[in-house]
C-alpha cells in the first residue's frame, strides 16, 4: 500500500497550518479528515461518530476531570504554603535548605495535583522570590523549581496515566503504583544534585535560618498530607477505584481549602469553570485524535511500523529507546496528552507484540513525555517559569540544562532496569 500521499499531505497541512497558528485539536483533525478524502475511505467517516462516542466511553476517564478539579481547588485553597512551611522546618536548615524544600513540597505537592505546570505556577509564584530573598540567585531558584515540577505528574495521582491508561487500556492503578519508585528516585537525584551545587557555589543554610517551627506547621500540613495517603491507600489496596479516589479527592480538597481560611463560593465556581473549560479543550482534542486513530488503522499503520521495526532488526530493548526519542521530540514541542494521544494508538502496538511490559512501557512514555515539559523550544514548564519568575526563557533553558541532562539518564536507566518500575505493581498483585 502507497503512504506517500496520505504522509506527504499530513506533513504539508501541519506545516501550514501551525505556521498559520491553528490550534492543534483542529490541526490533527483536520488532517485526519482530508486523508480519509485522500486515500478514497471516505465511505468509513458514516461510522465516526459512533467510534467518537465510544472511544470516549471509559469509565476511567471519569477520574481526570475530578483530578484536575481536586487539583485546582487545592491550589486555591493554601495547601502549597502548608506543604512549604513543614518542609522549611524539616529542611531549612541544611546547607541549600530551600533547594531540598523545592524537590520535597513538589513530592507531597505530586500527590495533590499530579500536574508538572500546576507545580510550576504555584511554586514559581512562592517558593522561588522566597529563595530569592534569602540570597540564592533566581536563575537557580527557576531551574531547581523547573526541574522538580517533573516529579508531578510521575508520583500519583497523575492525570497523564490515567489519560494514558484509559486511552491504551492499561490498569490505572498498575500505573499508580509503577509510578512512586521512579518520582522517588527522581526526588533523590535532585536533592543530591542540589547538595552538590549548594557546596560548590556555598548556597545559604544552616542552624541560623530563621524557620517555622516543626509542630505547629505539621499540625497545618496534616489534612495535606493525608490526601495522598487516603488516595494511593484506597486505590493500591483495592478500596477505591481511580474515579471514587478522585471523587473523595475534591471533597477533601474542598474541606481542606475551607478549614485554611483560603476557599469559599467564588473560588469553588471559579474552580468549577476552569475545570470545564480545560476539559472542553481536552475532549476536542481526544475526538480529533480519535479519527486520527481511526484512519491510521484503516491503513494499518502500526502493521507497517511493526513490520519496518522487525526489517530494522531492533529488539525489546532497540525499540524501547526508538520509542524515547520519538516521544522526547513530542513533549518538546507539543501537549503532553496530544502527544500521548497521538502517537501511543501508533507505536504501543508493536511494543506489545514484541514483548514489552505494557506497565514498563507506559511508564517510560510518561515520564519521557513529561521530561519534554522541561525541554526547548517549546516546554510548557519552561514557559510557564519564565513567565512567573520574570527570568528570560533562553537563560531559562541554559540554567536548567544540568537537571534535564540528569533527568534523561535516570530515563535510561529507567528503560534498561524494568524491575525498577514493575517491583510495586508485583508486590501488589496488580500485572
Amino acid at each position: 500500500m502507497d503512504f506517500a500521499l496520505p504522509v506527504s499531505l499530513i506533513l504539508v497541512f501541519t506545516a501550514v497550518a501551525l505556521a498559520a497558528g491553528s490550534a492543534i485539536a483542529y490541526l490533527i483533525g483536520a488532517s485526519a479528515i482530508l486523508t480519509f478524502w485522500a486515500v478514497d475511505k471516505s465511505q468509513f467517516m458514516a461510522v465516526l461518530p459512533q467510534r467518537l462516542f465510544s472511544q470516549l466511553d471509559s469509565f476511567a476517564f471519569l477520574a481526570m476531570p475530578l483530578f484536575i478539579l481536586a487539583g485546582d481547588l487545592m491550589n486555591r485553597g493554601g495547601v502549597a504554603s502548608a506543604l512549604i512551611d513543614l518542609s522549611m522546618s524539616v529542611f531549612g536548615r541544611l546547607k541549600g535548605g530551600l533547594g531540598h524544600v523545592n524537590v520535597v513540597t513538589s513530592v507531597f505537592f505530586a500527590g495533590v495535583s499530579g500536574s508538572a505546570t500546576a507545580d510550576a505556577a504555584a511554586l514559581g509564584n512562592s517558593l522561588v522570590p522566597e529563595m530569592e530573598r534569602r540570597g540564592y540567585t533566581r536563575d537557580y531558584a527557576s531551574a531547581i523549581t523547573g526541574a522538580s515540577s517533573i516529579i508531578g505528574p510521575i508520583i500519583p495521582p497523575s492525570s497523564i496515566m490515567i489519560f494514558y491508561g484509559a486511552l491504551m487500556e492499561t490498569n490505572v492503578t498498575a500505573l499508580f503504583a509503577a509510578g512512586i519508585l521512579p518520582g522517588l528516585l527522581l526526588a533523590a537525584m535532585l536533592m543530591a544534585m542540589n547538595a552538590y551545587y549548594a557546596h560548590r557555589d556555598d548556597h545559604p543554610g544552616g542552624a541560623d535560618m530563621d524557620l517555622p517551627p516543626f509542630l505547629p506547621s505539621l499540625i497545618r500540613a496534616i489534612p495535606a498530607l493525608m490526601l495522598p495517603v487516603i488516595i494511593l491507600g484506597g486505590t493500591l489496596f483495592g478500596f477505591m477505584t481511580p474515579a471514587e479516589a478522585a471523587g473523595v479527592a475534591v471533597l477533601a480538597a474542598v474541606l481542606i481549602g475551607i478549614g485554611y481560611g483560603k476557599l469559599d463560593l467564588r473560588g469553588i465556581l471559579d474552580s468549577l469553570m476552569r475545570t470545564g473549560v480545560m476539559l472542553g479543550g481536552l475532549f476536542i482534542l481526544l475526538c480529533a485524535i480519535s479519527t486520527f486513530s481511526y484512519i491510521a488503522a484503516l491503513l494499518q499503520w502500526p502493521q507497517a511500523i511493526q513490520s519496518v521495526v522487525e526489517g530494522w532488526g531492533l529488539g525489546p530493548l532497540g525499540y524501547l529507546m526508538l520509542i524515547n526519542v520519538i516521544f522526547l521530540g513530542a513533549g518538546m514541542a507539543m501537549d503532553v496528552k496530544a502527544a500521548v494521544a497521538l502517537f501511543a494508538p501508533i507505536f504501543v502496538p508493536a511494543a506489545l507484540a514484541m514483548g514489552i511490559d505494557p506497565i514498563h512501557l507506559a511508564i517510560v512514555i510518561c515520564f519521557n513525555i513529561t521530561a519534554g515539559l522541561l525541554s526547548p523550544p517549546l516546554g510548557a514548564v519552561l514557559l510557564i517559569l519564565s513567565t512567573v519568575v520574570k527570568l528570560d526563557y533562553w537563560r531559562l533553558i541554559r540554567v536548567t540544562m544540568p537537571f534535564l541532562i540528569a533527568e534523561l539518564l535516570l530515563l535510561l536507566v529507567l528503560t534498561y532496569v524494568p524491575a525498577i518500575t514493575l517491583a510495586l505493581p508485583t508486590a501488589l498483585g496488580l500485572r
